[in-house]
């Protein structure tokens, strides 16, 4: 088999090469937020003819002579019916310039933890707010969340200028007062625009009621954002999905380690350990695509194959020697509790990080956050839907995880129910706020170790 060079794609090439963002949008209820993907997708062209035809059915049939263009993204039933959001409503659109995948998530209260789902994978977070009402406890909690869930680009888009005659201090008193507050989250830059889902300003088109706003229009910065990193600048991790041994007469002593990179580079020739067990091996080969190439990188999907005939299985976790993450069974994280049924101490869960899963008990749950001041309440006992925490977890078996910090993939893991398989948890190993002002005043204030 012949082997390819291949040249590690930089941060521009690798945004060239996908041309794919995906993006999250959040924001109070009737702020506007569904109307807003609504024209969106209307406006760049990116609505089929029969779906705008049901959309105009539907609005004659609730009386209204115009498209509402919100029912383009609420696609339940229930959600035509009372005019809100219920479940994370995914929808695919493209232009010349870039793909997307857009996560249009709830803005009820008790939908929050919808959010989380949206925005895990999200690159960028795009939070609304009504221009007549301004920030709010629901648009605080949504920044908290893009925080915690460390996604690269917050956009802060002030809805409904019309109603607030296209007034620029309206406008920049809200951008002032979201910006300060992200800022105390640990979020380095927000991008805020004023926009008229209703009307369009903003959104595909510049406005002609805003002259005085100099900036991109919505899509402008939706399509232009970087979104990729250097994979040479991350650390290497490769979670073993399937072992392939096809003991065949072509391949009678193959044996191939199947799975996508979660992050870095990989290239013939490196010193790896395999983890949990921690024996060492070196690369000697890497199949990609039925070929054989030198170098591989995140996200791509590959075949490893090893120097040494080690034991390995699914949900193994293969990583450089130099800087691999230490394996443990007691794992200290950041949790959104995202079920009905409450996550108490002495609870027996699985947890499942990247490919592998594991027995676990919950141990404590030291704090409680309250994203509406962002202040730690101690010793909770429990954590309810929505909640947002830390906890302290006893696995059955060792996990080589990195601080979510460091790592969203390799970082994150979920606590499952036992009994059905229902997701119950998503945790951020490490202090998913750490070095953020909210962090500081818990060490401060209360003496927390957060």
């Amino acid at each position: 088999m012949s082997t390819t060079t291949q040249t590690v794609p930089s941060g521009t090439e690798a945004d060239a090469a996908t041309s794919l963002l995906r993006f999250a949008t959040a924001g109070s209820v009737d702020d506007g937020k569904s109307t807003l993907v609504g024209r969106l997708l209307h406006d760049s062209k990116s609505v089929l003819a029969d779906q705008l035809e049901a959309v105009e059915r539907a609005s004659l049939t609730r009386g209204q002579q115009a498209p509402d263009l919100a029912l383009l993204t609420d696609g339940l039933r229930a959600e035509r019916e009372q005019g809100i959001t219920i479940d994370v409503a995914y929808r695919y659109f493209a232009t010349p310039r870039r793909r997307f995948i857009l996560a249009d998530t709830p803005g009820h209260v008790q939908y929050t933890r919808n959010m989380v789902t949206g925005a895990s994978t999200a690159e960028l977070a795009l939070v609304l707010v009504d221009a007549r009402h301004g920030v709010v406890e629901q648009t605080r909690r949504h920044a908290a969340v893009a925080a915690l869930l460390r996604v690269p680009h917050l956009v802060l888009a002030v809805n409904k200028m019309d109603l607030v005659d296209y007034a620029e201090p309206v406008f920049a008193a809200i951008a002032q007062e979201f910006t300060a507050y992200a800022a105390s989250l640990g979020v380095p830059e927000v991008t805020t625009i004023p926009i008229s889902a209703l009307a369009g300003d903003n959104v595909v088109t510049a406005s002609a009621h805003m002259d005085w706003y100099a900036g991109p229009t919505v899509l402008e910065h939706l399509e232009t954002v970087p979104v990729h990193t250097d994979p040479a600048a991350e650390p290497a991790r490769f979670p073993v999905q399937y072992v392939i041994r096809p003991q065949s007469a072509e391949h009678p002593d193959y044996r191939g380690y199947a799975g996508q990179i979660g992050s870095g580079v990989l290239r013939v020739g490196d010193p790896v350990t395999v983890l949990p067990s921690g024996r060492a091996s070196t690369i000697t080969a890497i199949d990609a695509l039925g070929r054989s190439v030198e170098t591989a990188w995140a996200p791509q999907s590959v075949t490893v194959r090893l120097a040494d005939d080690l034991d390995i299985s699914r949900g193994d976790l293969i990583a450089p020697t130099e800087g691999a993450p230490a394996p443990s069974q007691d794992l200290t994280a950041t949790v959104c509790h995202v079920a009905d049924r409450p996550l108490a101490v002495g609870d027996r869960v699985l947890l499942k990080h990247t490919t592998r899963t594991v027995k676990a008990i919950v141990k404590d749950i030291p704090s409680r956050l309250t994203l509406d001041d962002l202040s730690h309440h101690p010793a909770p006992g429990r954590l309810a839907a929505n909640d947002i925490g830390r906890v302290t977890v006893r696995t059955a078996e060792p996990l080589a995880l990195d601080a979510y910090a460091d790592s969203r993939r390799t970082g994150a893991f979920l606590l499952i129910d036992p009994a059905d398989g229902t997701t119950l948890t998503a945790g951020m190993a490490g202090d998913a706020f750490a070095g953020t002002a909210s962090a500081k005043a818990a060490q401060d204030d209360e003496g927390w170790d957060f």
